[in-house]
């Protein structure tokens, strides 16, 4: 097993990055880096301190200053744990409002300086895989494998409507189709790390697939396509419980 590989996963809301990841890096004994639960945490403690928006230099010094903490947790559904300053935040930082913002304060440049520096320190030992929007471009350019997930736009928006749901947030399909749109264009246009598919990333579409087979896929890429390719995963694991949540709401 080559500890030092890494690999990033890139990709918009609801393509599954995160259930792809977690599943993978379980399956090669890595570390699962979630850069997007790392955002989630600053955005909820910007909503909770009323810290301005229009202020980047004022949000760049409430990232110097915070202390967000991905503990590994294998025994959760999210396989992480998350705290920010000594206090578990794991769940809070799903919250509807905080997906409402999140996408406005990773565009900060300033915000994107301090956190960029953080998660390379985190993935510095390699044997890790991370997944955000800018993990191939920006965060790991030089990663081993990189893969780019994608999904179609109401298979993405579903997903994120029955995760909600399951939660107890009372959102509507409108809400949530035009929340994960505005995340798109966010994520798509800002001038800072915007969400792009490297052209060394490969594209794994996972609309209609089950967790085990994309983990498989790219399983089989990092094993015969990065640059430093994986010998065979160090212990097969078990079969995951998660899913991509397929079903939803009928929009015909």
């Amino acid at each position: 097993m080559n500890h030092r590989f890494r690999i990033a996963i890139d990709g918009p809301a609801g393509a599954g990055k995160s259930t792809v990841a977690r599943r993978l890096a379980q399956r090669l004994g890595f570390l699962y880096i979630d850069t997007g639960a790392m955002y989630r945490a600053l955005t909820l403690k910007a909503l909770e301190v009323g810290a301005r928006w229009d202020d980047p230099e004022a949000l760049a010094q409430l990232a110097r200053e915070s202390r967000i903490e991905l503990v590994p947790a294998p025994e959760t559904s999210r396989g992480i744990r998350v705290f920010l300053d000594g206090r578990e935040v794991t769940e809070a930082v799903r919250a509807p409002e905080v997906g409402r913002h999140v996408s406005k304060l990773a565009a900060v440049p300033q915000v994107r300086e301090v956190m960029v520096e953080q998660q390379r320190a985190l993935a510095a030992q390699g044997g890790v895989v991370m997944d955000g929007r800018d993990v191939g471009s920006v965060i790991l350019p030089d990663a081993e494998l990189k893969i780019f997930l994608t999904a179609t736009p109401e298979e993405r928006a579903r997903r994120r409507w029955l995760e909600l749901q399951a939660q107890g947030y009372a959102v509507t399909w409108d809400e949530v189709v035009r929340d994960v749109t505005e995340r798109d264009r966010l994520d798509a246009t800002r001038t800072t790390a915007p969400l792009r598919k490297m052209p060394d990333a490969i594209e794994v579409e996972t609309t209609g697939r089950d967790v085990e087979t994309v983990v498989e896929e790219i399983l089989r890429l990092a094993r015969g396509g990065g640059r430093h390719a994986l010998p065979d995963a160090q212990t097969p694991g078990e079969a995951s419980p998660l899913g991509f949540l397929p079903g939803g709401p009928d929009r015909r």
